[in-house]
């Protein structure tokens, strides 16, 4: 039975997330996640080698990936996409995201999510794990310590700061990526995704309608999501914040504070939402289905 994937764009002169029309991907796949960079946006799919590139979210190309792996998390940085298996020290580098090279990571690990800022790649796991590691390339990787051992979900950057969300109440922040602080998030849940714009953190929980925002990563202030859902990711474009969620299920908000509940094209399981250009572009399983919006 084929592995089936979704994906949606939402475009306008300034894109909004409102708007959802339903397009097409290039293969069934299990898609995890979506970055944008060098004016071409890379989606990859976990228990694969397939990834696919796309320049505005509508007309997709499959491409490949070096090696079948649980391909978890892609980012974008110094003209250069990285991607990280899970359950595993398989990464890989792109200056295209056509042509891909595979490189090591320092460990053996459940990478959930790789980010770019100062520099500096960052990625982070699960799995009651301290273990992170830093790149300023994508190519030689060095472990890192994170203050405590939790299912870290999520890293992002912002003004001069990581983040790094987990299970639980537990946040990290760092200036570089190796000297992590334990923060505190405002309650204990299923913390899931963070992400930075117009000044502010914005954090995302699974099965609840909670968020969270802050200024610097270190003082939280917890938020009310439109309705109760299986929120997976959140992003940042425009002057606009999207989170996507299970379902139809989508919000928009300008501040991380006030959100309204907007409706995706098909109901499944989105899972990862990003934003390029003009775009926003949301990846989810069980379809070869795509939508953009303007």
């Amino acid at each position: 039975m084929p592995i089936l994937g979704i994906i949606a764009s939402s475009l306008r002169r300034m894109a909004d997330g409102i708007t959802w029309t339903q397009r097409t991907l290039p293969v069934s796949a299990d898609w995890q996640s979506v970055t944008f960079g060098a004016s071409t946006i890379v989606a990859v799919a976990t228990g694969s080698s397939i990834a696919a590139t796309s320049a505005d979210g509508i007309t997709w190309t499959q491409r490949t990936l070096p090696v079948s792996a649980n391909w978890q998390s892609v980012t974008f940085g110094s003209s250069t996409f990285v991607a990280v298996a899970f359950g595993s020290s398989i990464a890989a580098t792109s200056a295209n995201g056509i042509t891909w090279t595979q490189r090591t990571l320092p460990v053996s690990a459940s990478w959930t999510s790789v980010t770019f800022g100062a520099s500096t790649f960052v990625a982070v796991s699960q799995s009651s794990s301290t273990i992170a590691a830093t790149s300023a390339d994508g190519i030689t990787w060095t472990q890192r310590t994170l203050p405590v051992s939790a299912d870290w979900q999520s890293v992002t950057f912002g003004g001069s700061t990581f983040v790094a969300v987990a299970s639980g109440s537990i946040a990290a922040t760092s200036a570089d990526g190796i000297t992590w602080t334990q923060r505190t998030l405002p309650t204990s849940t299923n913390w899931q995704s963070v992400a930075f714009g117009a000044s502010t953190f914005v954090a995302v929980a699974r099965n609840t309608s909670i968020a969270a925002t802050s200024a610097d990563g270190i003082t939280w202030t917890q938020r009310t999501l439109p309705v109760f859902a299986t929120w997976q990711s959140v992003t940042f474009g425009g002057s606009t914040f999207v989170a996507v969620a299970s379902g139809s299920i989508a919000a928009t908000s300008a501040d991380g504070i006030t959100w309204t509940q907007r409706t995706l094209p098909t109901s499944t399981g989105w899972r990862s939402v990003t934003f390029g250009g003009s775009t926003f572009v949301a990846v989810a399983v069980t379809s070869t289905i795509a939508a953009t919006s303007s």
